[in-house]
């Protein structure tokens, strides 16, 4: 599923602005297996659209429930001076980002995956070099030269409630592999699911 020029522009906006979404983990107890800070990796009879193919790096996985952002659908485009826009970041001129899918739930929530070279007021470390930040410290820090080495922005996740991924998983859903800086960050995401798919496993 695609979402319009429209969400696109407003998930810009809402970094700019401040009002993406500020996702901090859940201060509940976690599973006895917990799976944040690694890979679902859709298995090759999955035919949801929202997730076929997909390469889910979960952030969040908890007795409540759990959350990923999918790593390898990019929606298109987007120049640095209009996700910027007076932030202004002398820098920035026709340069330009991918935007990617992050999930069928609530495009207008933004997050950026990067390397844990730079740490915000809203971001949050996980295993592997890997952070997260919601909010528009990050976009400053990238206007301004001074953000991580790598970076991706997406608009949306996916969800589940309780109970809800280990039935998907135990089901063959879902499979389990470890989370790859270089998979996250691929330029090649076409390829990363046939790759994240050589590790996986399906035992939680």
């Amino acid at each position: 599923m695609k979402p319009s020029r429209a969400a696109l522009a407003l998930f810009a906006v809402l970094l700019v602005l401040g009002a993406a979404f500020h996702f901090r983990p859940s201060t509940a107890a976690p599973q006895v297996s917990n799976l944040a800070g690694q890979f679902l990796v859709a298995g090759r009879r999955l035919a949801d659209p929202n997730f076929s193919h997909c390469v889910i790096y979960l952030v969040s996985h908890t007795k409540e429930g759990s959350m990923g952002l999918v790593v390898n659908r990019v929606f298109g485009a987007i120049s640095l001076k209009d996700l910027f826009g007076d932030l202004g970041s002398q820098g920035a001129g026709k340069s330009k980002i991918d935007l990617h899918y992050g999930g069928p739930v609530e495009f207008n929530r933004g997050f950026v995956l990067h390397s844990g070279d730079y740490a915000g007021a809203s971001t949050q470390l996980f295993r592997n070099g890997i952070a997260l930040s919601t909010g528009p410290d990050i976009v400053r820090a990238v206007a301004e030269g001074r953000g991580p080495k790598r970076a991706k922005f997406l608009a949306g996740y996916a969800g589940w409630g309780a109970g809800q991924l280990e039935q998907e998983v135990a089901r063959g859903d879902w499979l389990v592999a470890p989370a790859d800086p270089e998979l996250i960050f691929s330029t090649e995401p076409a390829s990363v699911w046939e790759k994240a798919l050589q590790h996986a496993g399906v035992s939680l």
